[in-house]
């Protein structure tokens, strides 16, 4: 990519897009491209179509998708299913119409079988069951992932795909029902603080393992990607490194600052019990993360105080 080329992030406005948009910026990249979903609905094809043969964009990141935790994915199951569909379809397809140099399609560790060996290698999707309560959105995301692939081969498109493990950091979600774990346990931890609650309710057992990623990072990797990586299959971008809920919930509450006490609802789902990502591929061609989850954490409870308060 010259720092001249013309580059459409799709999605800028959300949490990862808005990384890899101020990652692009940083690195002096000026000929950015961006829609907000009122100026641009990446579900409609002919919008999409009329946009890119108007803009020509030369290098596209893929970071719009309809996103949501894990009650958000099972409430509305056709709509995660069906948006993703159409925002992927849309944009793939256009891309490869008016000859885009390289997209990225961005993807999420939900892709994997529920029961998949642990770390989770590439090679493991499609060898098992998926996990029901997110299975649209990830039957929707390896559909782009297939998707990037066929057009590689059929049309020597360089399209690849990245699979983010669970992300976290500036302009995140904190929904109450919505949001992931992680932003909605910092909402949690600092309502409680404010209001004084003796304890807070955390959904499941607290023994499910989890992996998180500043956003930050996963903009730094894809950059790095962009211009290093240009094969068939998807590569994981993670940290290598995982911990239970409940240690993440005690982390957040030092951050916090809660001095309360913790309660496990086990009659909420847990979902997967382990989603670890193997990284060694990505470790190989030299890229590792640089925020460690603590320091991130701290990073993030900052925006929403910032944002939210």
């Amino acid at each position: 990519m010259e720092k001249h080329s013309k580059i459409y992030v799709a999605g800028h406005r959300g949490m990862v897009g808005s990384a890899i948009l101020r990652k692009l910026e940083k690195e002096g990249y000026s000929n950015l491209l961006t829609r907000t979903s009122s100026e641009l609905d990446l579900r409609d094809q002919q919008a999409v179509t009329a946009f890119f043969e108007k803009e020509m964009p030369e290098y596209v990141f893929l970071a719009a998708a309809k996103v949501g935790g894990i009650v958000a994915n099972n409430t509305y199951r056709a709509d995660f299913l069906y948006e993703n569909l159409c925002i992927q379809n849309n944009v793939i397809h256009q891309a490869y119409k008016t000859g885009v140099k390289k997209l990225m399609f961005l993807g999420s560790s939900c892709i994997y079988p529920k029961l998949a060996p642990q770390p989770l290698k590439e090679e493991y999707l499609l060898t098992g069951l998926l996990e029901e309560t997110n299975e649209p959105y990830a039957i929707a995301k390896i559909a782009g992932i297939k998707m990037c692939d066929a057009y590689r081969a059929q049309y020597g498109c360089n399209f690849i795909s990245v699979m983010p493990t669970n992300l976290y950091g500036y302009n995140d979600n904190y929904h109450p029902q919505n949001s992931h774990v992680l932003p909605a346990l910092i909402r949690k931890f600092h309502e409680a603080k404010i209001n004084g609650t003796a304890e807070v309710l955390v959904w499941g057992s607290g023994s499910p393992m989890r992996e998180f990623l500043f956003a930050d990072d996963l903009a730094d990797a894809c950059y790095f990607l962009m211009q290093t990586y240009n094969e068939n299959h998807l590569i994981n971008i993670g940290t290598g490194k995982d911990l239970t809920i409940k240690d993440l919930a005690l982390l957040i509450k030092k951050v916090v600052g809660f001095e309360g006490t913790l309660t496990f609802d086990s009659s909420k789902p847990d979902g997967t019990p382990r989603k670890l990502m193997d990284v060694s591929k990505l470790h190989s061609l030299g890229w590792k993360h640089q925020v460690e989850l603590e320091e991130g954490i701290h990073l993030a409870y900052k925006d929403f105080l910032n944002k939210h308060v």
